[in-house]
């Protein structure tokens, strides 16, 4: 069986896409920092029939990474890693001007920082495998300027760059941002309160991201709204 880890699990698009490949016979190891909701997410995740190891904590401590890598080992090792957990920065988002340094600092040293520890951390078990495949979990606010979105699409940006050069670096891996495009997730919902416009739930764009690993085209920046419509 394929394994993978997905950071950022307990709800939103980090559970829909466990679910989409615990049907295919995914074993997972799951990440999240509240222990409660990520222990539901698993048990859902478990109907599947597939092996589900859940590991509350926050990706910005090594340990923790650490022990995400070796809960894979330990299933059989590692063939797809998704950094989808994120922090905004601000909540709700400010303009720049207000934006709080130590807020800046958080979503760099989550989005960006800690992300890269983890592909560090993996990279053995992820050179190892048939298929290694590393999934950045992007944002449009990281090629466009939305007010407010400054310091996680700062964020976001380094992720992708990030993203570009570990697959020069590593060719021999697929490594993929992928842009999911506006969504109706927790996180929205803590960046802009209020906001009534309906967005589509993170389930829709998961064939995006099973499109990818169905198709395994070259590693780069894929959105998935384009994925999902079979452009």
């Amino acid at each position: 069986m394929p394994v993978g880890i997905i950071t950022g699990a307990s709800k939103g698009l980090g559970r829909a896409l466990a679910e989409a490949l615990a049907g295919r016979g995914w074993d997972l190891v799951l990440d999240a920092r509240g222990e409660e909701v990520l222990a539901e997410a698993a048990a859902a995740v478990g109907r599947y029939g597939t092996r589900v190891s859940a590991l509350p904590g926050d990706v910005t401590d090594a340990g923790h990474r650490s022990a995400l890598v070796a809960a894979a080992r330990a299933l059989g090792g590692l063939d797809l890693l998704v950094g989808n957990a994120s922090a905004l920065g601000a909540e709700p988002l400010v303009r720049l001007a207000e934006l709080p340094l130590d807020g800046l600092r958080r979503a760099l040293e989550v989005n960006v920082t800690a992300a890269l520890g983890l592909v560090q951390e993996a990279l053995p078990l992820l050179r190892a495998a048939a298929a290694g495949t590393v999934i950045a979990v992007s944002s449009d606010a990281a090629a466009q300027a939305y007010e407010t979105w400054g310091g996680y699409g700062a964020s976001k940006a380094a992720l992708d760059q990030l993203a570009a050069v570990l697959a020069v670096e590593e060719p021999d891996l697929r490594v993929w941002a992928v842009d999911p495009g506006d969504m109706a997730t927790g996180l929205y919902a803590a960046a802009v309160p209020g906001d009534a416009d309906e967005r589509p739930a993170p389930g829709t764009v998961v064939p995006a991201f099973l499109r990818l690993l169905d198709e395994r085209p070259a590693s780069g920046r894929y959105a998935a709204p384009t994925l999902v419509a079979g452009r």
